[in-house]
């Protein structure tokens, strides 16, 4: 075998999985990073924090179904793990590398020196120390293996030294790439046709059946095969907030997202349903609105890759442990439409429902208000956004308006969202353009989530990542408006509203100053030929949306 430092060795793997991107704070892996200069053109992003980085690779992860790479010195690791919460709670593949403490000054008080291995516990499959070069090949295999696996998830290596300068040393290795593990998923778990053929015989039985369509769905590539299923046997489908771009939001038997950021029609058509199957989700609260769409007790069959999460939430008819894509295609296989027409009425019945939805709804899409409604921006995005966007969706207010207003129109068009974590959308759609640079990326995010990491602005501009920023401008963090109206007894104090408006700002005009393109829209109409010069700027856009701050997002119906 060839003598090569940890630094050659980790350049060599990381272009021979596939990564194009790395998103770091320095200083860490300082030889690794002359390495990838000299031997491979992957990028190098140096961004203004550890979280946003984290952000960056899960969004790049989420975008590309490849395992998105971020790095930080010890002193930033802890920052780093933060970030990593996203990824983990969404199943994301990202791998996490941080300088770590060397044995030689273990407890004699170095400069920086704290154990950060324990607190990447919690959040990651794998978390582990590379302490001797000899250990790159191996370890870096391993971080791939685990991050694309299974359900995805977040995987840790903490490199022996602050900075990680074991990667300096030399050792007789071999560089050794698993492409299989280059991407998720890498393996399709076969389900059992015992497994199959119950579940399908269920499905067939039930006159008013949903689909309740998970994450999974969308990481195994099986959107296809879900519509194809739900039309050939009649059946409304549902989808998580994960899972939402599974099928188009106008197609006949879409009825919306289920749970608490959601749409009112879903909800009331999983409480309508005599089955609910579900696939691809792990049917969490976010899902079920706490346990209570549908209730506990339902009738519910459940189609998921990791064998603990089948029935831990709903007692079940039938169970199947199998990858999505391979199991639905199963079912193709195995059924014909004689069962459908019976669901004629059903489906008409889900169908009103939305109609009804829509209605109710038509006079806040359609409103010409000014400060503008969300709803109307929603309804903008719905009908102006490109064919093949990845639209990236923030938490709290923004996640409640896009989840539930907000319609994909193609099956070419993507959504991923925040799992929890205000403030993640806007570098997460930068490390979403970063994978996917020829398709349009469009982050919504409200002036809360915004200034989080508004610095990254600048991040966009030095690197000419090109992707579109519309902010939910209202100066406020409003979805703590109901909270506080209901502790203060309905009647907030001055003081109180000091805990959640926010000074009025022009985005566009801090956009301007660091480099950007930036836009202000203070009347709706305007917002259609803002959206066409945001996609026709090649450059970075940031939109500045001035909105009603008395607007609040619906809550979930049950």
């Amino acid at each position: 075998m060839p003598k090569m430092t940890g630094a050659q060795v980790m350049a060599d793997m990381l272009k021979g999985y596939g990564v194009s991107h790395i998103f770091m704070v320095p200083a860490v892996l300082r030889r690794t990073m002359v390495e990838l200069e000299r031997r491979t053109d992957i990028k190098r992003l140096h961004v203004h924090g550890e979280k946003s980085a984290a952000y960056m690779a899960d969004g790049y992860a989420r975008a590309t179904g490849r395992p998105g790479v971020c790095m930080a010195q010890v002193i930033g690791a802890l920052n780093l793990a933060a970030g990593l919460r996203d990824a983990h709670l969404a199943h994301s593949p990202v791998i996490a590398m941080t300088g770590g403490r060397d044995p030689h000054t273990k407890f004699r008080g170095v400069y920086q020196e704290v154990d950060d291995v324990p607190a990447f516990e919690p959040v990651t499959k794998f978390n582990a120390t590379v302490d001797s070069p000899e250990r790159f090949p191996d370890m870096v295999r391993q971080a791939f293996r685990v991050a694309t696996s299974g359900t995805p998830g977040p995987v840790h290596l903490q490199f022996r030294g602050n900075e990680g300068q074991v990667d300096a040393e030399e050792a007789d290795m071999e560089v050794l790439c698993e492409e299989a593990f280059a991407q998720v998923p890498p393996f399709r778990s076969e389900p059992a046709d015992d497994q199959v053929r119950a579940a399908l015989a269920h499905m067939e039985a039930a006159e008013r059946p949903v689909i309740v369509a998970g994450g999974g769905v969308r990481a195994s590539g099986a959107a296809a095969e879900l519509v194809a299923l739900a039309e050939r046997l009649n059946i409304p489908v549902a989808t998580s907030l994960n899972g939402k771009d599974t099928i188009p939001g106008f197609h006949p038997l879409s009825v919306g997202v289920v749970g608490t950021y959601s749409r009112e029609c879903a909800n009331r058509v999983v409480n309508e349903a005599d089955l609910v199957c579900f696939i691809g989700t792990t049917a969490g609260g976010m899902t079920t609105h706490f346990w209570q769409v549908p209730p506990i007790g339902a009738a519910a069959i459940q189609i998921d890759l990791e064998p603990e999460v089948i029935g831990r939430n709903y007692p079940l008819k039938a169970a199947v442990q199998g990858d999505a894509k391979v199991t639905l295609s199963r079912m193709l296989a195995q059924t014909n439409a004689e069962s459908a027409a019976r669901r004629a009425i059903w489906v008409e019945r889900a169908a009103a429902i939305v109609g009804e939805w829509r209605g109710n709804f038509s006079e806040l899409l359609e409103s010409d208000a000014v400060p503008i409604r969300p709803e109307r921006i929603c309804k903008e995005l719905t009908d102006h956004l490109p064919g093949d966007a990845i639209v990236v969706a923030d938490t709290g207010h923004g996640g409640m308006w896009m989840g539930g207003l907000y319609d994909l129109r193609t099956p070419n068009q993507s959504y991923i969202r925040s799992a929890g974590h205000l403030g993640w959308a806007f570098p997460a759609a930068l490390g979403a353009k970063c994978g996917a640079p020829d398709r349009p990326v469009f982050c919504f995010t409200g002036d809360a989530g915004f200034w989080y990491h508004i610095a990254e602005i600048e991040t966009a501009v030095r690197w000419g990542i090109n992707s579109v920023t519309l902010v939910n401008n209202n100066s406020s963090g409003n979805q703590s408006k109901r909270g506080f109206d209901r502790v203060y007894g309905g009647e907030q104090t001055e003081e109180a509203l000091r805990l959640w408006h926010f000074t009025e700002v022009d985005f566009a005009i801090i956009a301007e100053n660091m480099g950007a393109v930036g836009i202000r829209v203070e009347k709706p109409s305007d917002l259609p030929g803002a959206l066409q010069q945001a996609f026709e700027a090649n450059r970075p856009v940031v939109l500045d949306v001035v909105t009603d701050i008395d607007a609040l997002a619906p809550l979930a119906v049950t």
